[in-house]
C-alpha cells in the first residue's frame, strides 16, 4: 500500500473537498455533483483504458448511490452528539456512523458494480434497480411503520429506505458473486461511517476550543475524505475483470444528460445564484450573488456541458487519460466557482474555507503529476465477513469511547438534542 497511498489520497482529497462544497448546496443534487467528482478522480487515477470508456456510467452510478442518500436527514443526529449525556452522545455518533455508512454502501456498491460489469458477468441493472426499490419500500415499512424504530424524530426517516435498498443490493451481489463490488461497498461504508462520526467529534472539539472556522465544513470534509479513501482502497485492492464492456451509445447519452445537464441545472436552480434574475434589483432584496456573477456562472455551466459533450459523446469511445483529466478538473473547478458565488464571492465576501477548496484543488493537481500506481501488487477477491464484523465493531467502539471522552470535555455548547 506504500506506493498506492498517493492515488488513494487523490481520491480522498477530491471527494472530501467536493463534499465540503456540497454543504453550500445540500440535498440530493449537491451530493450528486460531489459524488461525480469523486468518481472522475477514481477512474482518472486507475489508468485503466476500459474504465475510461465507461466514465459517464461510473459517474452516474456514483451520483445515484452517494447522491441518493442525500435524502437522509441528519441535522438532529449531529445535535445528539453534542449532548452532555453519555447515552445521547454515543447514540448520536453511532447513528452518524450508520448514516455515513449508508452513503458509502450505496455509492461504493453501485460504482463497484459498474466497474465489474463485463460480458462474462454482466450486471442486470433492470433487475437490480427493481430489487433495490422494493427493498427500500419494505425496509421503510418494516422499520418505521411496523416496528416504529425512529432514528431522528420528528424529521424524515428516509435512512430506512436507503438501508433497505442497500441490503437488496448486497443480496444481489452475493447471489451473483460480485465480490469486488461487495468489497468496495464495505470499505466505502466503513470509511464514510467513521468519517461522519469522527467529523462530528472534530466539530465539537472546534467549538470547545472556540476555533473561528466553519466546523460544519470540517465534518463534511471528514466524511468525504474517509469515504472516498475507503472507496478507493476497496477498488485498488480488489480483483477486477481484465476487460469490461464499454457502454452503449444510449447509455452514454443518458449518463451525460444527468451528469452534465440535469445535476448542474438543479444545483444552480436551487441556489441563490438564480434568484438575481427574478427579483427586484435593490440592495436589500438581492442575495449574495450579483447579476454579473450569476450570468458568468450560467456561461460556465454551458461551457461545462459543451466540454462534457465534446470529450465523451463525440469521442466515439476513444477516451484518453488527458480527456478524463480535463473533465475532472473542469467539473470540480465549476463546483468551486459556484460555491464562491453562492456565498458572496461575487460581492467581495470571501470565506477562508473556500480558499482551502482551491488549495486542495492545487495539491491534487500536484499529486497527479506523480503518476503513482493505483492497484495493489497482490489484489484479493476475499470477502472476509468475520474480520469485517470485527472491524465494524472496533469502529463503533472507538466512536463510543470518543463520545465518553467528549462529554467530559465540555458543558452546554449549544445545538444539542436529546433522543432519550
Amino acid at each position: 500500500m506504500k506506493k498506492q497511498w498517493i492515488s488513494i489520497l487523490i481520491v480522498g482529497m477530491s471527494f472530501a473537498t467536493a463534499w465540503a462544497i456540497r454543504g453550500q448546496f445540500g440535498h440530493e443534487p449537491g451530493a450528486s455533483w460531489a459524488a461525480g467528482i469523486g468518481a472522475l478522480a477514481l477512474v482518472l487515477v486507475s489508468q485503466r483504458k476500459d474504465w475510461f470508456a465507461k466514465i459517464l456510467p461510473v459517474a452516474l452510478a456514483s451520483m445515484v448511490g452517494w447522491g441518493g442518500c442525500g435524502m437522509i436527514s441528519y441535522g438532529i443526529v449531529v445535535g445528539y452528539g453534542r449532548n452532555v449525556d453519555f447515552v445521547n452522545a454515543a447514540y448520536g455518533l453511532v447513528m452518524l456512523f450508520v448514516i455515513g455508512g449508508l452513503f458509502g454502501l450505496l455509492g461504493g456498491g453501485l460504482v463497484g458494480l459498474t466497474l465489474d460489469s463485463s460480458k462474462k458477468k454482466p450486471v442486470y441493472w433492470n433487475s437490480l434497480m427493481a430489487e433495490m426499490v422494493a427493498g427500500g419500500i419494505v425496509g421503510y415499512y418494516l422499520l418505521i411503520q411496523a416496528f416504529g424504530f425512529l432514528m431522528t424524530p420528528p424529521r424524515s426517516e428516509a435512512w430506512a429506505v436507503c438501508l433497505g435498498a442497500g441490503l437488496a443490493m448486497i443480496w444481489y451481489m452475493v447471489r451473483n458473486e460480485h465480490k469486488a463490488p461487495l468489497r468496495v461497498a464495505y470499505f466505502a461504508a466503513m470509511g464514510a461511517g467513521f468519517g461522519f462520526g469522527f467529523g462530528n467529534v472534530l466539530q465539537i472539539l472546534g467549538d470547545i476550543l472556540a476555533i473561528q472556522f466553519n466546523m460544519w465544513n470540517v465534518m463534511e470534509y471528514s466524511i468525504g475524505f474517509f469515504g472516498g479513501s475507503g472507496m478507493a482502497y476497496g477498488v485498488f485492492s480488489s480483483v477486477w475483470p481484465e476487460e469490461t464492456t464499454a457502454p452503449q451509445k444510449w447509455q452514454n447519452k443518458f449518463a451525460y444528460f444527468v451528469v452534465f445537464l440535469l445535476i448542474p441545472y438543479l444545483v444552480f436552480s436551487n441556489s441563490n445564484l438564480i434568484q438575481v434574475f427574478f427579483i427586484t434589483p435593490n440592495a436589500e432584496s438581492l442575495p449574495a450573488a450579483s447579476l454579473v456573477g450569476s450570468s458568468i456562472a450560467v456561461l460556465i455551466l454551458f461551457a461545462l456541458a459543451l466540454l462534457g459533450w465534446t470529450k465523451t459523446i463525440q469521442s466515439n469511445g476513444e477516451i484518453s487519460r488527458s480527456l478524463i483529466l480535463q473533465l475532472f478538473l473542469g467539473y470540480w473547478a465549476t463546483y468551486i466557482f459556484l460555491s464562491y458565488g453562492l456565498t458572496g464571492g461575487f460581492r467581495g465576501n470571501f470565506m477562508l474555507n473556500h480558499h482551502l477548496y482551491v488549495l486542495n484543488f492545487i495539491v491534487v493537481i500536484l499529486l497527479l503529476r506523480q503518476n503513482s500506481p493505483s492497484f495493489f501488487e497482490i489484489p484479493t477477491a476475499n470477502v472476509d465477513s468475520k474480520n469485517w464484523l470485527k472491524y465494524t465493531l472496533c469502529i463503533v467502539a472507538v466512536l463510543v469511547l470518543l463520545a465518553f471522552v467528549l462529554i467530559h470535555l465540555h458543558g452546554d455548547i449549544g445545538g444539542k438534542n436529546a433522543r432519550f
